[in-house]
Protein backbone atom coordinates (compact mmCIF):
# COMPACT_ATOMS: atom_id res chain seq x y z
CA UNK A 1 0.00 0.00 0.00
CA UNK A 2 1.31 3.41 -0.93
CA UNK A 3 2.27 5.53 2.10
CA UNK A 4 0.23 8.68 2.63
CA UNK A 5 2.26 11.86 2.31
CA UNK A 6 1.69 14.17 5.28
CA UNK A 7 3.16 17.40 3.97
CA UNK A 8 0.10 19.19 2.58
CA UNK A 9 -1.72 22.34 3.58
CA UNK A 10 -5.26 21.02 3.99
CA UNK A 11 -8.28 23.32 3.83
CA UNK A 12 -11.36 21.95 5.57
CA UNK A 13 -14.01 23.86 3.65
CA UNK A 14 -13.98 25.09 0.07
CA UNK A 15 -15.95 28.32 0.43
CA UNK A 16 -15.26 31.93 -0.41
CA UNK A 17 -12.29 32.58 1.85
CA UNK A 18 -10.61 29.34 0.74
CA UNK A 19 -11.07 30.37 -2.88
CA UNK A 20 -9.61 33.82 -2.18
CA UNK A 21 -6.59 32.35 -0.39
CA UNK A 22 -5.98 29.82 -3.14
CA UNK A 23 -6.04 32.59 -5.75
CA UNK A 24 -3.53 34.62 -3.75
CA UNK A 25 -1.28 31.62 -3.14
CA UNK A 26 -1.31 30.75 -6.83
CA UNK A 27 -0.43 34.36 -7.68
CA UNK A 28 2.48 34.13 -5.21
CA UNK A 29 3.79 30.91 -6.76
CA UNK A 30 3.12 28.75 -3.69
CA UNK A 31 4.45 25.24 -4.41
CA UNK A 32 3.59 23.17 -1.35
CA UNK A 33 0.86 20.52 -1.90
CA UNK A 34 -2.62 21.85 -1.16
CA UNK A 35 -5.66 19.68 -0.47
CA UNK A 36 -9.22 21.00 -0.18
CA UNK A 37 -12.03 19.10 1.52
CA UNK A 38 -15.66 19.91 0.85
CA UNK A 39 -18.83 17.86 0.60
CA UNK A 40 -19.97 19.71 -2.53
CA UNK A 41 -18.59 17.86 -5.59
CA UNK A 42 -19.26 20.78 -7.93
CA UNK A 43 -17.31 23.12 -5.69
CA UNK A 44 -14.38 20.70 -5.52
CA UNK A 45 -14.29 20.32 -9.31
CA UNK A 46 -14.32 24.08 -9.71
CA UNK A 47 -11.48 24.63 -7.22
CA UNK A 48 -9.40 21.88 -8.82
CA UNK A 49 -9.88 23.38 -12.27
CA UNK A 50 -9.20 26.97 -11.20
CA UNK A 51 -6.28 26.48 -8.85
CA UNK A 52 -4.81 23.05 -9.70
CA UNK A 53 -5.19 21.79 -6.11
CA UNK A 54 -5.87 18.28 -4.89
CA UNK A 55 -9.44 17.73 -3.71
CA UNK A 56 -10.79 15.25 -1.19
CA UNK A 57 -14.42 14.55 -0.24
CA UNK A 58 -13.47 12.35 2.74
CA UNK A 59 -12.64 14.18 5.97
CA UNK A 60 -10.34 11.59 7.45
CA UNK A 61 -8.32 11.04 4.28
CA UNK A 62 -7.89 14.80 4.03
CA UNK A 63 -6.66 15.17 7.62
CA UNK A 64 -4.31 12.23 7.17
CA UNK A 65 -2.42 14.19 4.49
CA UNK A 66 -2.09 17.38 6.53
CA UNK A 67 1.02 19.07 7.75
CA UNK A 68 -0.94 22.30 8.33
CA UNK A 69 -4.70 22.19 8.81
CA UNK A 70 -6.82 25.22 7.87
CA UNK A 71 -10.32 25.11 9.36
CA UNK A 72 -12.36 27.20 6.93
CA UNK A 73 -15.98 26.30 7.68
CA UNK A 74 -18.74 28.52 9.07
CA UNK A 75 -18.51 29.16 12.83
CA UNK A 76 -21.61 27.09 13.52
CA UNK A 77 -19.99 24.07 11.86
CA UNK A 78 -16.63 24.06 13.64
CA UNK A 79 -17.63 22.05 16.71
CA UNK A 80 -19.19 19.23 14.72
CA UNK A 81 -16.23 19.10 12.33
CA UNK A 82 -13.68 18.75 15.13
CA UNK A 83 -15.74 16.12 16.87
CA UNK A 84 -15.95 14.12 13.64
CA UNK A 85 -12.15 14.09 13.40
CA UNK A 86 -11.82 13.10 17.05
CA UNK A 87 -14.35 10.29 16.79
CA UNK A 88 -12.34 8.75 13.96
CA UNK A 89 -9.37 8.38 16.30
CA UNK A 90 -7.01 10.63 14.37
CA UNK A 91 -4.84 11.74 17.26
CA UNK A 92 -1.71 12.72 15.35
CA UNK A 93 -0.41 16.05 16.61
CA UNK A 94 -1.02 18.76 14.02
CA UNK A 95 -0.83 22.52 13.74
CA UNK A 96 -4.27 23.89 12.95
CA UNK A 97 -5.44 27.39 12.05
CA UNK A 98 -9.07 28.37 12.53
CA UNK A 99 -10.56 31.03 10.25
CA UNK A 100 -13.91 30.90 12.09
CA UNK A 101 -14.88 34.38 13.29
CA UNK A 102 -15.69 34.65 16.97
CA UNK A 103 -14.67 31.12 18.01
CA UNK A 104 -12.00 31.47 20.76
CA UNK A 105 -8.96 29.28 21.18
CA UNK A 106 -10.29 27.80 24.42
CA UNK A 107 -13.34 26.45 22.56
CA UNK A 108 -11.20 25.03 19.77
CA UNK A 109 -9.05 23.19 22.31
CA UNK A 110 -12.09 21.88 24.14
CA UNK A 111 -14.03 20.76 21.06
CA UNK A 112 -11.11 19.00 19.40
CA UNK A 113 -10.42 16.56 22.20
CA UNK A 114 -7.16 15.55 20.50
CA UNK A 115 -3.71 17.12 20.19
CA UNK A 116 -4.16 19.93 17.70
CA UNK A 117 -1.89 22.93 18.26
CA UNK A 118 -3.99 26.00 17.53
CA UNK A 119 -3.74 29.42 15.98
CA UNK A 120 -6.50 31.73 14.77
CA UNK A 121 -6.34 33.84 11.63
CA UNK A 122 -8.62 36.43 10.04
CA UNK A 123 -7.61 36.75 6.37
CA UNK A 124 -9.30 39.22 4.04
CA UNK A 125 -10.85 38.12 0.73
CA UNK A 126 -8.59 40.75 -0.84
CA UNK A 127 -5.91 38.06 -0.39
CA UNK A 128 -6.85 36.89 -3.90
CA UNK A 129 -4.95 39.91 -5.28
CA UNK A 130 -1.93 39.54 -2.99
CA UNK A 131 -2.95 42.71 -1.12
CA UNK A 132 -4.75 41.00 1.76
CA UNK A 133 -4.54 41.67 5.47
CA UNK A 134 -4.51 38.86 8.02
CA UNK A 135 -4.63 39.05 11.81
CA UNK A 136 -3.16 36.06 13.64
CA UNK A 137 -3.02 34.98 17.26
CA UNK A 138 -1.40 31.90 18.74
CA UNK A 139 -2.37 29.46 21.45
CA UNK A 140 -0.05 29.08 24.40
CA UNK A 141 2.69 26.58 23.83
CA UNK A 142 2.60 26.73 20.03
CA UNK A 143 6.22 26.19 18.98
CA UNK A 144 8.21 29.04 17.49
CA UNK A 145 8.70 27.07 14.28
CA UNK A 146 4.93 26.63 13.86
CA UNK A 147 4.32 30.33 14.50
CA UNK A 148 6.89 31.24 11.88
CA UNK A 149 5.34 28.84 9.37
CA UNK A 150 1.86 30.35 9.88
CA UNK A 151 3.16 33.92 9.54
CA UNK A 152 5.04 32.99 6.37
CA UNK A 153 2.01 31.22 4.91
CA UNK A 154 -0.35 34.19 5.26
CA UNK A 155 2.32 36.74 4.36
CA UNK A 156 2.31 35.26 0.85
CA UNK A 157 -1.11 36.86 0.29
CA UNK A 158 -0.58 40.21 2.02
CA UNK A 159 0.28 41.92 5.29
CA UNK A 160 0.16 39.95 8.56
CA UNK A 161 -0.55 41.45 11.98
CA UNK A 162 -0.12 39.53 15.22
CA UNK A 163 -2.62 40.78 17.81
CA UNK A 164 -3.93 39.51 21.16
CA UNK A 165 -6.98 37.28 20.95
CA UNK A 166 -9.05 39.67 23.08
CA UNK A 167 -8.82 42.20 20.22
CA UNK A 168 -9.71 39.76 17.47
CA UNK A 169 -13.41 40.60 17.30
CA UNK A 170 -12.70 44.33 17.10
CA UNK A 171 -10.29 43.68 14.24
CA UNK A 172 -12.77 41.39 12.49
CA UNK A 173 -15.57 43.96 12.42
CA UNK A 174 -13.22 46.72 11.25
CA UNK A 175 -10.96 45.24 8.56
CA UNK A 176 -13.55 43.76 6.22
CA UNK A 177 -13.33 44.87 2.61
CA UNK A 178 -17.13 45.02 2.74
CA UNK A 179 -16.79 48.47 4.30
CA UNK A 180 -15.06 49.75 1.20
CA UNK A 181 -17.50 48.08 -1.19
CA UNK A 182 -20.45 49.32 0.87
CA UNK A 183 -19.14 52.89 0.86
CA UNK A 184 -18.39 52.68 -2.87
CA UNK A 185 -21.92 51.50 -3.59
CA UNK A 186 -23.54 54.17 -1.42
CA UNK A 187 -21.41 57.02 -2.78
CA UNK A 188 -21.91 55.98 -6.41
CA UNK A 189 -25.67 55.63 -5.91
CA UNK A 190 -25.85 59.10 -4.38
CA UNK A 191 -23.88 60.48 -7.35
CA UNK A 192 -26.27 58.80 -9.80
CA UNK A 193 -29.16 60.47 -8.00
CA UNK A 194 -27.44 63.80 -8.76
CA UNK A 195 -27.39 62.98 -12.47
CA UNK A 196 -24.13 61.12 -13.15
CA UNK A 197 -24.28 57.99 -15.28
CA UNK A 198 -23.38 54.71 -13.53
CA UNK A 199 -19.88 54.38 -14.97
CA UNK A 200 -18.89 57.97 -14.17
CA UNK A 201 -20.41 57.74 -10.70
CA UNK A 202 -18.41 54.60 -9.92
CA UNK A 203 -15.20 56.12 -11.31
CA UNK A 204 -15.61 59.24 -9.19
CA UNK A 205 -16.55 57.29 -6.05
CA UNK A 206 -13.70 54.80 -6.51
CA UNK A 207 -11.22 57.67 -6.81
CA UNK A 208 -12.58 59.29 -3.67
CA UNK A 209 -12.19 56.08 -1.68
CA UNK A 210 -9.48 53.89 -3.18
CA UNK A 211 -7.09 56.48 -4.62
CA UNK A 212 -7.51 58.66 -1.57
CA UNK A 213 -6.54 55.81 0.75
CA UNK A 214 -3.59 54.86 -1.45
CA UNK A 215 -2.41 58.48 -1.29
CA UNK A 216 -2.65 58.35 2.51
CA UNK A 217 -0.60 55.15 2.61
CA UNK A 218 2.11 56.64 0.39
CA UNK A 219 2.18 60.02 2.15
CA UNK A 220 4.18 61.19 5.13
CA UNK A 221 1.32 63.49 6.09
CA UNK A 222 -1.11 62.62 8.87
CA UNK A 223 -4.70 61.69 8.12
CA UNK A 224 -5.87 64.98 9.66
CA UNK A 225 -3.49 66.93 7.43
CA UNK A 226 -4.77 65.16 4.31
CA UNK A 227 -8.37 65.80 5.36
CA UNK A 228 -7.59 69.49 5.72
CA UNK A 229 -5.87 69.50 2.33
CA UNK A 230 -8.79 67.81 0.58
CA UNK A 231 -11.55 69.76 2.32
CA UNK A 232 -10.85 73.50 2.36
CA UNK A 233 -12.78 75.22 5.15
CA UNK A 234 -15.97 76.70 3.72
CA UNK A 235 -15.56 74.71 0.49
CA UNK A 236 -17.70 72.07 -1.17
CA UNK A 237 -15.90 69.03 0.32
CA UNK A 238 -15.98 70.51 3.82
CA UNK A 239 -19.69 71.26 3.52
CA UNK A 240 -20.33 67.72 2.28
CA UNK A 241 -18.44 66.09 5.18
CA UNK A 242 -20.07 68.37 7.74
CA UNK A 243 -23.56 67.44 6.58
CA UNK A 244 -22.68 63.73 6.55
CA UNK A 245 -21.52 63.95 10.16
CA UNK A 246 -24.59 65.93 11.20
CA UNK A 247 -26.76 63.24 9.63
CA UNK A 248 -25.17 60.54 11.77
CA UNK A 249 -22.41 59.19 9.53
CA UNK A 250 -19.95 58.51 12.35
CA UNK A 251 -22.65 57.14 14.63
CA UNK A 252 -23.84 54.76 11.91
CA UNK A 253 -20.34 53.37 11.57
CA UNK A 254 -20.07 52.91 15.35
CA UNK A 255 -23.44 51.17 15.54
CA UNK A 256 -22.49 48.88 12.66
CA UNK A 257 -19.27 47.79 14.35
CA UNK A 258 -21.08 47.15 17.62
CA UNK A 259 -23.59 44.95 15.81
CA UNK A 260 -20.68 42.98 14.38
CA UNK A 261 -19.20 42.56 17.86
CA UNK A 262 -22.51 41.17 19.11
CA UNK A 263 -22.57 38.69 16.23
CA UNK A 264 -19.03 37.57 17.10
CA UNK A 265 -20.05 37.10 20.74
CA UNK A 266 -22.93 34.88 19.61
CA UNK A 267 -20.52 32.80 17.55
CA UNK A 268 -18.37 32.27 20.65
CA UNK A 269 -21.37 30.92 22.56
CA UNK A 270 -22.54 28.61 19.78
Amino acid sequence: MKAVRKNAVVFLGGGRITSALLAGLRLAGFRQPVVVLDHNPHKLRQLKRQYDVQVEPDLHRAVEQAHLLIVAVRPDGVRDLLQQIGHAGQFRSLTAVSLAAGIPLKSLRSWAGFPLRWARAMPSPVARTGRGLTAITFDRGLPVSARREIRDFFSRVGTVLEIPENRFDAFTVTYSSSHGYHALSALAEAAENLGLDRKTALTAAAHALADGVLAWRASTLSLDALLNEAATPGGIAASTMSKMNQSGYKRSVQLGLRAGMRRAAKNAKS
